[in-house]
């Protein structure tokens, strides 16, 4: 061997080494303009999305991904993008996306939440049930109570807009037992109890609100209308005073007091009220029976004495049976008629039920006689 030859083999391994050295410079300064290229198209995406201009938003992200094609958050922003622009032709991708970013990290919530609300954009119960659960028990990155509380809200407020109210109301249970201490979370929680239509719920809702904030108008309002929906009267009455005191320009609190009022001040099974003023209180409904009938019967063109018309037919026997009863008004003092209030107030109930059904809801004294005929218990507390 030359002698030369060992200097050859050092320098040619000198100048490999550095060539490597080099090409790595190279490819990792390009890695870097790549990945800096695709920090600024994400962040561009985002905006887009924040300002709802999706198209936009999907093509910025497609863009970061031909930077970064391994960069799950880019991946799942994509996946947002393209459930978020309401293309149903998109959802297919958007999931596929979100499918393959689930299979490697199943425990993760914001993926979990994303594919749950794909389901929800296509209406399916179980499979958003199933993910929004998945979410609420994941693993968050931060602030995973309140992360998952508000899982649960949009799972909810799904399940309301489905119509699925048993499955809701289970929700909202879970909801209330995990709530912290804070006046907006309980508001929002006893909205949602009183969408669901349980206003037993709502009530308890709005009053641990009070019980943080006793002067929140919202929940002074609010609890007053849940106690009359579910007929508590003369608790609806103490709530709906003070949010008309609170807030003047509440007309449906106004509206629900004076009907609440009505109800107190007309219902003849208040256990507190004289014999006397029981008594002047079936009278004036068995009066105001009569009236109502007359009005519906006229309203909707119908002869009272005309039995063979088959309209007719309920509101003759009404007024028949009305006939037969006024009689028994004169033995109203009698101590021992006891089972007679109740059956004269049955026939104002079905005079009140019928014109409700035909003529549609009633007014002032015969919507209190409505009310009581429905809440009949709750009116005598």
């Amino acid at each position: 061997m030359p002698r030369s030859a060992p200097v050859i083999l050092v320098l040619l391994t000198l100048a490999a080494v550095t060539g490597f050295a080099g090409v790595s410079h190279l490819v990792a300064r390009f890695t870097a303009n790549q990945q800096a290229r695709g920090r600024k198209l994400y962040q561009q995406g985002l905006g887009d999305a924040s300002a709802g201009r999706y198209d936009d938003a999907i093509s910025a992200f497609r863009a970061a991904l031909t930077c970064d094609p391994a960069n799950s958050q880019y991946q799942l922003s994509l996946a947002r993008a393209l459930r978020d622009s309401n293309d149903p032709r998109r959802l297919d991708e958007a999931e596929s996306y979100l499918i393959a970013l689930w299979q490697r990290t199943p425990q993760d919530a914001a993926i979990n939440l994303a594919l749950a609300r794909v389901a929800a954009h296509r209406g399916s119960i179980e499979d958003a049930t199933r993910y929004y659960h998945n979410s609420m028990y994941g693993v968050w990155n931060s602030n995973p109570d309140l992360n998952r509380n508000k899982a649960r809200i949009e799972l909810i407020q799904f399940l309301l807009k489905k119509a699925d109210s048993p499955q809701a109301e289970s929700e909202l249970m879970a909801l209330a037992a995990s709530l912290p201490p804070d006046a907006v979370a309980h508001l929002q929680a006893a909205q949602l109890f009183a969408q669901a239509q349980d206003s037993a719920g709502a009530l308890a809702q709005y009053r641990e609100v009070l019980r943080l904030d006793s002067r929140n108008p919202a929940a002074l309002a609010g609890a007053g209308e849940a106690a009359y929906r579910s007929g508590n009267y003369a608790t609806a009455l103490r709530y709906l005073r003070a949010a008309v005191n609170a807030n003047p320009e509440d007309g449906n609190s106004r509206r629900l007091l004076e009907s609440a009022e009505q109800v107190l001040h007309a219902s003849p099974f208040q256990s507190h009220i004289s014999d006397a003023e029981r008594n002047r209180r079936i009278t004036a409904a068995f009066t105001q029976a009569e009236q109502r009938l007359n009005q519906c019967a006229q309203q909707t063109d119908i002869d009272l004495k005309a039995t063979a018309s088959p309209s007719a037919s309920p509101f003759s026997t009404l007024q028949s049976l009305w006939t037969a009863t006024k009689p028994d008004l004169a033995r109203l003092r009698s101590p021992a008629e006891t089972d007679l209030p109740d059956a004269i107030m049955d026939v104002v109930f079905q005079i009140e039920r019928q014109t409700a059904t035909t003529c549609g809801p009633p007014e002032g004294l015969d919507l209190a006689l409505l009310l009581i005929s429905q809440k009949r218990e709750a009116a005598s507390q």
